[in-house]
């Protein structure tokens, strides 16, 4: 927050990005500079019709937002919740000596930066701050070597931002017509589903393969005992899983010695007592290098193995250890270190682990990234002394602690030196069969006594990852205690992780690191993928999305072709590419068609349900039986079988759909279309029935009326307990019980969707969960209704998890309280809710104020205030229905009034 000299003398303004970064920058500047935050990018393209000015609206390009035809130029606007902001950023600006825009180095930050300038006009000198870490030396350094904008950073971040908006304002209602209401195409997102939709159509083809073979228990005469596999028998090979065909179960190669279960018995039976000897043993060394320093792609992949955190968790934290001044900046493509980066890992290297783990020369590491255009600098502790992790803890919540903790260890273990062991292997004749095993010894552990990837506790990894074995010689006899027969089972391509689907992405140069994060959450939130454990399941709605992309639109989801763009758009960063010719060339096209186009004809050549049916079954020749289709309809996914329909659960993986599962769903389906009885008082068939969101009861048919009454299960109830009479005492709902004896209102009991309950009027109770609606009586009811409302679990006032110090901006103390929809921080004006991944007790009065600041910048709620003059009147809705219903009544009235006045004329 900006601050005040006593004197009042003008002071150069410092504008960052976040309330973080400025207490944290002004620890170091002091009073000689007032520093503000902008909370991001001031100005963007239009949401929609209501933020593009009405000067646009007629052009037949304003939905873009974008003047497609006059060189791409975009119309820029500052959102309704930035306004406030800006105009305290302009009112500081005016007594202002310099203006400084220590914004982000990437070209995110330059973008705001050149915003920034656009917006406010400033009348003073402007200076351009660079810095990759929040330290006093840093700023220093970028205070005396200041820079003008780079306008190719903002010209590429500008094409990259028009080619998504036109990407996905082009695409999208195509989606929209076709598939399904409110999808979204994107970019990288779409191409991000397809390789999701792509794996998952591997493991639906994949042919699972078992084979058996052999484990061998032998014992050495003066050592213990060690268990190896049998590899071959007879000098035929036994068949590993790469051996096999995915896609049939077949050997690729049929001179392998195949084994079933009885193969292998006999085989046992007949080795049982042959002598057995040692072959062969060799002995390889072997030399481990370190892991390099952490890119943001690669943080993300290790937080997501080892803690299971999402990419925007581990990115959140990354960005609070950043602007707090503990690590240098978290979007990078490189894995470069400083000078005194690489000195100051060494140092503690000598002092923590000894001189013999330090090599001799410093390690250098190179990016293989083509244009890092993020930082230039690997992520590390910052500062020439990095703060140990342990001095920290209580400063840190517990995500931005495991963080640190990671950062610290991978940035020393990257300066030590190798690890260096032994790979031993065994081989053990018996008989015409070889058996063989291996094993490790870590002769010196190296960079992993500091930090082991995937691991928690290095010390304890070290021993898990050793496989010693006895020391034998060739030749020496064994004795066999053992033949376990074992198979083996082929399994299908590991569905991506949030991890494994941002190591894919970076290696095919789709996209950037930095936006890895907000692509997986958009996926998710529009439901073409959901959560498994860890891994990312493709939806039926995915499957559809990626069919009418790959078969009509095959440019936009062609994997080489999206790596390409970055690499142009990096071009455009580098000054080699104009921005304009290059946005010409994608929207209308040069050699090959533009994406307009290619659009053009795409609406009536696009077969709504052909993209949207997914074959689940291709029948055989001379098979009578009809083929079974996955439809994504309008409503959820269905199967679909000649004229037989079943529903299918939104979350049900599609690789667990197999023929024999979908025919026995269309069975049930069938089997559901049969009525458990007839309704007596209607006369119509009631069914049980199961429903995407699971089983319920119908009265009627669609013959019968356009919508047929139907109710939910209870939660308690079970489908096969479902007989007539419970059907119909659920149809009876809600039930009127009877009058209240007081207010002569009926008492109604529900089945709603947050469970049973019982009203009257405007009162309501929830039913306790032995009371079920199907069997209360009036006297329960009034009994509860007679009882106070209970809210959030008492009437009583809740007492704050934390009282934090007083607010250097409302004076009063900030606290953490339990709202209604989850923790908030309050400074007595201004509520701000804990993002979704921060446990309260991780709430630190920092980072309170820092999320106070974020929402009071924002503006208020867009819901409309009722003032002290509105508050006795409830807010009026103007709809149609009323304004007919209004304008009936003046005719009525007016007819009333006339009719009044002729009789007293007439009297």
């Amino acid at each position: 927050m900006a601050k005040r000299t006593s004197s009042g003398e003008h002071r150069p303004l410092v504008i960052v990005e976040s309330p973080a970064k400025a207490r944290t920058i002004s620890k170091f500047l002091g009073r000689n500079y007032a520093i503000e935050a902008s909370i991001g990018h001031i100005r963007d393209l239009p949401q929609g019709a209501r933020e593009l000015p009405d000067e646009y609206k007629k052009e037949e390009w304003s939905h873009l937002g974008v003047n497609v035809n006059s060189d791409f130029e975009p119309v820029y606007v500052i959102p309704r919740e930035k306004a406030k902001q800006v105009n305290k950023l302009r009112k500081l600006l005016k007594n202002a000596s310099a203006l400084y825009l220590a914004t982000d180095e990437d070209r995110e930050g330059e973008a705001i930066s050149w915003h920034l300038c656009e917006v406010l006009k400033p009348k003073v000198p402007v200076h351009r701050l660079v810095f990759h870490e929040i330290t006093k030396e840093a700023i220093q350094e970028s205070l005396s070597h200041p820079r003008d904008v780079d306008v190719r950073l903002v010209r590429a971040q500008e094409a990259r931002r028009i080619i998504d908006r036109l990407y996905g304002y082009e695409v999208s209602p195509l989606l929209w017509r076709k598939v399904r209401p409110r999808l979204s195409a994107g970019r990288v997102q779409s191409v991000a589903v397809r390789l999701i939709a792509d794996r998952e159509r591997q493991r639906m083809a994949f042919v699972s393969a078992t084979s058996w073979d052999l484990l061998g228990h032998f014992e050495p005469k003066n050592d213990r005992s060690f268990a190896a596999t049998l590899v071959s028998v007879g000098g035929r090979r036994v068949p590993a899983s790469r051996d096999f065909d995915s896609t049939t179960g077949k050997l690729k190669d049929p001179s392998l010695l195949l084994l079933d279960e009885q193969q292998v018995g006999q085989l046992a039976e007949r080795l049982r007592d042959q002598p057995c000897r040692v072959t062969k043993v060799e002995n390889k060394p072997y030399v481990s290098k370190p892991s390099p320093p952490f890119t943001t792609s690669t943080l993300q992949q290790e937080t997501n193995r080892k803690y299971g955190f999402t990419a925007r968790r581990t990115m959140q934290a990354a960005q609070s250890l950043y602007e707090n001044g503990h690590i240098t900046y978290m979007r990078t493509d490189s894995t470069n270190l400083a000078k005194v980066a690489v000195e100051t890992a060494r140092e503690l290297v000598q002092s923590q682990y000894g001189p013999e783990y330090l090599p001799r020369e410093p390690r250098t590491y190179r990016t293989k990234v083509k244009n890092a255009q993020e930082a230039h600098e690997a992520i590390r502790p910052a500062g020439a002394h990095f703060e140990k992790p342990e001095a920290l803890r209580g400063e840190l919540t517990a995500d931005e602690f495991k963080l640190y903790n990671l950062i610290w260890k991978r940035t020393i273990a990257c300066q030590m030196a190798d690890a260096r062991g032994l790979r031993t292997t065994i081989d053990v004749q018996l008989d015409d069969a070889l058996f063989q095993t291996s094993g490790k010894t870590i002769e010196f552990p190296g960079y992993l006594r500091a930090y082991v990837e995937g691991s928690d506790d290095p010390e304890a990894d070290l021993a898990d990852r050793e496989a010693i074995l006895p020391t034998v010689e060739t030749g020496e006899p064994l004795t066999c205690n053992d033949l376990q027969l074992k198979s083996h089972t082929t399994q299908p391509p590991s569905r991506y992780s949030e991890a494994a689907l941002t190591r894919a992405l970076e290696e095919m140069g789709i996209g950037r690191p930095s936006t890895y994060a907000s692509i997986i959450e958009t996926i998710l939130a529009r439901q073409y993928v959901f959560k498994k454990n860890n891994s990312l399941v493709p939806t039926w709605v995915a499957f559809a999305v990626s069919r009418l992309l790959e078969d009509h639109l095959p440019d936009l989801v062609d994997y080489q072709f999206t790596a390409e763009m970055e690499d142009e758009l990096d071009a455009i960063s580098r000054g080699e590419l104009g921005h304009v010719e290059y946005l010409r060339t994608f929207y209308y096209g040069n050699a090959h068609p533009g994406l307009k186009q290619q659009l053009t004809s795409k609406v009536d050549q696009i077969d709504a349900r052909e993209v949207s049916r997914i074959l689940i079954s291709q029948p055989t020749e001379g098979d009578q039986v009809e083929p079974v289709y996955v439809r994504v309809g309008r409503y959820g996914p269905f199967l679909e079988q000649g004229e037989r329909r079943a529903s299918l659960l939104d979350k049900m993986p599609p690789d667990e759909l197999t023929l024999e599962t979908a025919l026995a769903m269309l069975d049930k389906a069938s089997q559901d279309d049969d009525p458990l009885g007839i309704c007596p008082e209607t006369q119509k068939p009631v069914f049980l029935k199961n429903g995407r969101f699971g089983p319920y009861v119908q009265r009627g048919t669609p013959e019968d009326e356009e919508k047929p009454q139907n109710a939910s299960l209870l939660k308690d109830m079970k489908p096969e307990d479902i007989d007539l009479e419970t059907a119909l005492k659920l149809l009876s709902l809600p039930r009127d019980l009877g009058k209240h004896p007081e207010t002569d209102e009926p008492v109604v009991t529900h089945n709603g969707r947050f469970g049973p309950y019982v009203k009257c009027g405007a009162e309501t109770r929830s039913l306790p969960a032995d009371v079920s609606p199907l069997e209360i009586t009036l006297d329960q009811a009034l009994d509860l209704l007679a009882q106070p409302k209970k809210r959030n679990g008492g009437s009583k006032k809740k007492e704050p998890l934390k009282v934090f110090e007083v607010s250097p901006v409302t004076e009063q103390p900030v606290q953490l309280l339990e709202g209604r929809y989850g923790p908030y921080v309050t400074d007595g004006v201004t509520n701000a809710s804990l993002p979704r991944t921060m446990a309260p007790e991780e709430m630190t009065f920092p980072r309170a104020l820092d999320l106070l600041a974020e929402r009071a910048a924002r503006g208020p709620s867009r819901r409309k205030r009722v003032t002290k003059k509105t508050a006795t009147k409830p807010a009026k809705k103007t709809t149609k229905k009323k304004t007919a219903k209004k304008k009936a009544a003046k005719k009525i009235a007016k007819k009333k009034t006339a009719k009044k006045t002729a009789k007293k004329k007439a009297d």
